[in-house]
């Protein structure tokens, strides 16, 4: 559950930083 808790973070970040690059 952790390693898919972790996951979830990371997209999670990787999806606002892409949200911030591109607005």
């Amino acid at each position: 559950m952790i390693l898919m808790d972790s996951f979830l973070m990371l997209v999670s970040s990787l999806i606002l930083i892409i949200c911030v690059l591109v607005g």
